[in-house]
């Protein structure tokens, strides 16, 4: 039976699965220059982006010869710290995935809290720009008060090979935060993004698939963020279960409360944001934050978020259900919790 096989056999375990199913799938074939045209857009598309600007800051202050305790445990050696009101510390929580999971939500629901000062831009230090040091890193963070918890979110540390080791290399005691959804909706809102940017793209199914209708291409990244277990067992080489919370997705939007009470628990936080700050929005299809006092108007997140899917053939999501369901058990057995996806 398809997807029954062990976490390293999910895509050859699916090769017999779509067999049956190749007259009820067969796409019309497009001219190969077209579709090497669009296939060459949509990697353009994908490259990395720019390393985002540093902030401004005065010229830093040179460390006195025996620095406070709290500036030895947050500058990290050799690393000046600027003046001025607050200090700007590297982060001690990262919202380290997944793309198209509901991070960008969780991000603006944490920055209700008035002790989580975090970064609105995500800046891809651990993906893209490492080679600019930790001193740059540190330049980007907002400046915080004691007590309060510095943030970034950058959905691509999770699925990058590096990233892991190089946040403990910062430090070893980051807490990591990880919101997943269901694989199959993800990937196709993945795509529905792409499309957005790329109009005639080839379809989902010619995407998701090699050779027409053959197994499953991990090697495309919609379909390969989805494969949390193995993202998840590189990250274990280096940080504890006991430094993730593994957020759903589903219940963000479902239960945004709920799931804000378990962030601010783990986070350390007062349970500060709660249900009086939200209320679901018919038209988008998920929750959006409540006016705050003397705001106009109630905020949402942009129209970017929540955009209609692309219709995807049911006989398509059926295979690609299967495809990940050793997946999404093994990544079941690893956190300790049931996501319901299967």
């Amino acid at each position: 039976m398809a997807g029954s096989g062990g976490l390293g056999s999910g895509a050859g375990d699916l090769q017999g699965a779509g067999q049956g199913q190749g007259t009820a799938l067969r796409a019309p074939r497009a001219p190969l220059a077209l579709v090497a045209l669009l296939l060459i857009a949509y990697c353009l598309f994908a490259l990395p982006g720019r390393c985002p600007p540093a902030a401004r800051a005065p010229a830093p202050v040179p460390a006195p010869a025996e620095p406070p305790p709290a500036s030895r445990r947050l500058g990290g050696p050799g690393l000046p710290v600027a003046s001025g009101p607050g200090l700007r510390r590297f982060p001690q929580a990262l919202i380290v995935g997944v793309k198209k999971g509901g991070t960008r939500a969780l991000l603006e629901f944490l920055r209700l809290h008035p002790d989580v000062r975090a970064l609105g831009s995500e800046p891809h230090f651990f993906d893209r720009c490492y080679d600019r040091g930790l001193a740059w890193y540190r330049g980007l963070m907002p400046r915080t008060l004691d007590g309060q918890i510095t943030m970034e979110k950058t959905p691509s540390y999770f699925v990058t090979q590096e990233a892991p080791r190089r946040i403990h290399a910062m430090s070893p005691d980051t807490k990591l935060i990880v919101v997943v959804r269901n694989p199959v909706t993800r990937a196709i809102s993945d795509y529905a993004q792409t499309l957005s940017k790329t109009p005639g793209l080839p379809s989902f199914r010619a995407l998701a698939f090699r050779h027409g209708l053959g197994p499953v291409d991990t090697a495309w990244s919609a379909v390969r963020i989805g494969l949390y277990a193995q993202h998840l067992d590189n990250w274990l080489r280096y940080f504890p279960l006991s430094h993730f919370l593994f957020v759903s997705g589903e219940r963000l939007v479902s239960d945004p409360a709920g799931e804000m009470g378990r962030v601010q628990d783990f986070l350390g936080l007062k349970r500060v944001v709660t249900d009086k700050h939200f209320y679901f929005n018919a038209t988008k299809g998920f929750p959006c934050l409540k006016k705050a006092q003397g705001s106009g108007r109630p905020r949402c997140l942009g129209k970017s978020k929540g955009r209609p899917h692309p219709r995807v053939p049911e006989a398509v999501v059926r295979r690609l259900q299967a495809f990940y369901r050793p997946f999404n058990l093994k990544f079941y057995q690893m956190t300790g919790q049931d996501f319901g996806w299967d």
